[in-house]
C-alpha cells in the first residue's frame, strides 16, 4: 500500500521511529529468575531480512514461527508482532495471536492471515486486532526510502489469561501481560522498501 508513496516522504520521515523501548517487549516487566522463551523462524534468521514473499510487496503471508523454553505453570501462549521503526508515536501492531495452548509449539506459514488458518495450525488459538483495526497478519510495509524496520515478533507464557477480550488490542494484551506473564522471547526480522528513484536506476544499468 505505501509502495507508491514518493522517495521524499520516506526521507523526510527517516529519523521518526517509534522505537524499540516503545515495544511491548520492553514494556513489560516479568519477574525475575524466569526463563528466557526461544523463537525461531524457518524463514528468516534474527536480525535477519524477512523473505518478500511474507511482505506486502509479495504475497503478504505470515511467516512461520516456533518456540521453545516455556516454562512450568504456562497456562496460555501469546503472540505480538510489532515494528519497532514505524513512523508513529508506537510502534505499529502488525499481528496479534491470543490462546495458544502450552503445548502448541509454532504457527505455520500463514497461520495468521486469518481465524480459520489460525485454528487450523492451532486449534485455540484467536486473533487480535492489529493497528490498522484488523484482525490477521498485517505484512511490513515501509514507506521506500525510510531505511530498515525492524519487526519484533515476541512470544509470552502466561500463567494466567484474566479477562481478555475476544479480540484484544495492543492495550488490553498489555494489560494482561503485565499481570500475567512470566516468560518472553522475542525475533527480530528486518525488512527495507528502498528509494524507487534507486531501484529503477539499477534496472535500467541491469538491462543496459
Amino acid at each position: 500500500m505505501l509502495q507508491n508513496l514518493p522517495d521524499f516522504v520516506g526521507h523526510a520521515l527517516r529519523e521518526q521511529r517509534a522505537g524499540l523501548d516503545k515495544t511491548v517487549y520492553q514494556r513489560v516487566p516479568l519477574r525475575t529468575g524466569m526463563a528466557s522463551i526461544r523463537v525461531t523462524s524457518l524463514a528468516f534468521v534474527d536480525h535477519g531480512p524477512i523473505p518478500v514473499t511474507y511482505t506486502a510487496d509479495g504475497e503478504g503471508i505470515s511467516p512461520p514461527l516456533q518456540w521453545s523454553g516455556l516454562p512450568a505453570g504456562t497456562r496460555s501462549v501469546v503472540l505480538i508482532v510489532e515494528d519497532a521503526d514505524s513512523p508513529t508515536p508506537q510502534p505499529l501492531v502488525h499481528a496479534i495471536a491470543v490462546g495458544l495452548a502450552p503445548d502448541d509449539a509454532f504457527l505455520r506459514e500463514g497461520a495468521l492471515d486469518d481465524e480459520k488458518d489460525a485454528q487450523v495450525s492451532a486449534p485455540h488459538a484467536r486473533l487480535g486486532r492489529n493497528s490498522y483495526l484488523q484482525t490477521g497478519w498485517l505484512p511490513p510495509d515501509p514507506p521506500p526510502g525510510h531505511g530498515v524496520h525492524r519487526y519484533v515478533f515476541q512470544v509470552y507464557a502466561l500463567e494466567d489469561t484474566g479477562s481478555m477480550p475476544e479480540t484484544p488490542g495492543r492495550d488490553a494484551l498489555l494489560d494482561a501481560l503485565q499481570n500475567h506473564a512470566i516468560a518472553s522471547g522475542c525475533l527480530i526480522g528486518t525488512y527495507e522498501r528502498h528509494d524507487t528513484t534507486v531501484s529503477a536506476a539499477e534496472h535500467a544499468g541491469a538491462a543496459a
